[in-house]
């Protein structure tokens, strides 16, 4: 393609367009531009020409039309090879543009707020620049596009070097300006299918995603994998916004068993480790200290941990640090890494590889706080994907708390504040459990897991079996099960190995001859009403 003699710049995200413009400037360039852009450049003391001026058409409409115009999208997409696009643009005065340089409407950002209203997010439409972006991305040939300021750098100094963008990176920025298009089109069309409220899904859905990284593999070595975040931002701290800062690539099941361990130690307002082992808690403990936590949470299955993933909700320390070297771990997550415990992971040689994942959390920040801000923020628009041959399941995210205080009590024992403290703390893990679920907890800690088993009962047995492994005392400890008791044999089992106080949804045919045992057993049960299956 000719070099750049004509620009058309406009843009809501002004990062980078400083440095663009002045190299544009000094490539000879002609740059227009629009409103606040055309503002900013000028203010640097770049020259600029307005749309407005050089169409010969002022805005309209509250700037709703000013690049709608023949002189802009012809010179966009006229094909400079074309003889009779030539003569046509010479007869309508139409000039070649060479470049566009747009990013859209910030309406994916805008829908995000929960006090954003329908008129103000229909507002924040972007027509024309999508318009132009389509323009350019069709004529790459002639034309570069830039929606993208991690591009300007590689685009200048294409120019600098050649005085030209090459036919292979117009290529490729043609396809991310069409993938840009297409994502913020479908957030408008699913936004609009459920702004009203009365529908929450609506007729047609999209999975739209950012490629984070391509992966090695997926969950076996014969699978191909990559990673992809979701294009709309989220306001919540999760994996996709984690920053690697230690150890070796990101794995498929890396990601997969670091997303649940965050989920659950965002369940926690106090100092809080999880240990997780293929999707599911292998330990879990809370104390004042985060250190006490993790030790706490090691020895609920000092087997399990091997090769585990580690979430902690609190700034990593150098004793938390410490208190893993002895142990080979794939990944751990935290708020923040404390600088003398990235000391420790680099001076390790058990801990040389482990990959470290910070959130890069300000350090006044609750982890607990900024999720469920984030959840409220969601306002029902937080949506959990499943995958089946030739199609995909959605629902809402399993966002649903239990206040324990307020849960029914069907025993002749009620709990005490000691119960009531182990109970909410095992129903929190017990949600993060593969059904069928039984958590066996003290009030601070995991004591046993049974996870994932066909029958209920198979998963108290495996719970009370994990905890004699490990070690753990199960007598005066709660269980938590993430459904109903659909028989008495799996609360039996429990109360054998001595569990004093059980949590559940309630809801069986059976829940008086369960209820019965528990008073037969001098137990104390609460049902929530609410269960938690995840399969």
């Amino acid at each position: 393609m000719a070099r750049i003699a004509r620009a058309l710049v406009s843009v809501s995200d002004k990062t980078g367009l400083e440095g663009l413009a002045r190299a544009l400037a000094a490539a000879g360039a002609e740059i227009l531009s629009t409103g606040g852009t055309a503002k900013a450049l000028a203010g640097w003391g770049i020259a600029v020409t307005a749309v407005g001026d050089y169409t010969g058409q002022p805005e309209i409409l509250d700037g709703r039309v000013k690049t709608l115009h023949p002189k802009i999208h012809g010179g966009i997409l006229g094909i400079r090879g074309e003889a009779s696009h030539r003569e046509q643009m010479a007869h309508h005065g139409i000039g070649p543009i060479d470049l566009v340089v747009v990013n859209l409407y910030p309406f994916e950002q805008v829908i995000a707020r929960p006090q954003t209203t329908l008129a103000e997010a229909i507002e924040h439409i972007d027509i024309g620049g999508p318009s132009m972006v389509r323009s350019a991305a069709k004529n790459h040939a002639d034309v570069t596009v830039l929606t993208d300021p991690d591009d300007y750098e590689e685009v200048m100094a294409e120019i600098a070097r050649a005085g030209e963008v090459s036919a292979a990176t117009n290529r490729r920025l043609a396809q991310k300006a069409f993938a840009l298009t297409a994502r913020y089109d479908a957030a408008i069309a699913d936004y609009l299918a459920t702004a009203a409220g009365d529908e929450p899904f609506g007729p047609s859905a999209r999975l739209v995603g950012v490629k984070v990284q391509d992966l090695r593999y997926g969950e076996n070595p014969h699978q191909r994998a990559a990673f992809y975040r979701d294009a709309a931002p989220l306001a919540e701290p999760s994996v996709t916004s984690a920053r690697q800062i230690h150890g070796k690539e990101l794995s498929f099941n890396n990601l997969v068993d670091a997303n649940a361990a965050l989920e659950l130690v965002k369940e926690f307002r106090v100092p809080a480790a999880v240990a997780i082992k293929h999707m599911n808690p292998c330990g879990v403990a809370v104390a004042a200290e985060l250190v006490d936590a993790f030790s706490k949470a090691r020895a609920s299955d000092p087997v399990s941990i091997f090769g585990g993933i580690v979430a902690v909700n609190r700034v990593l320390d150098r004793a938390t640090a410490e208190a893993m070297q002895d142990l080979f771990l794939e990944v751990v997550i935290a708020p923040r890494v404390a600088p003398a415990a990235m000391e420790v992971f680099r001076s390790s040689k058990k801990l040389a590889n482990v990959r470290v994942l910070s959130l890069d959390m300000d350090e006044e920040v609750d982890l607990f706080d900024a999720a469920r801000e984030a959840w409220r923020g969601a306002a029902g628009r937080s949506r959990d994907v499943k995958r089946v041959v030739g199609g995909f399941l959605a629902q809402d995210r399993d966002l649903a708390e239990v206040d324990v205080t307020k849960c029914e009590v069907v025993t002749t024992r009620a709990p005490s504040a000691d119960d009531l403290a182990a109970l909410d703390f095992a129903w929190r893990v017990c949600k993060h459990v593969k059904s069928n679920a039984i958590v066996v907890t003290s009030r601070d800690q995991v004591i046993g897991v049974g996870a994932g088993q066909m029958s209920r009962v198979d998963s108290a047995r495996l719970a009370i079996m994990r905890a004699g492994q490990a070690r753990l005392a199960t007598a005066n400890t709660v269980a938590a099960s993430d459904a109903f008791f659909p028989f008495r044999d799996g609360l039996d089992v429990l109360a054998a190995a001595g569990v004093g106080a059980v949590i559940q949804p309630g809801g069986s045919v059976r829940d008086g001859e369960v209820i019965a045992a528990a008073n037969e057993h001098g137990m104390t049960m609460i049902l929530t009403g609410q269960r938690h299956f995840r399969h």
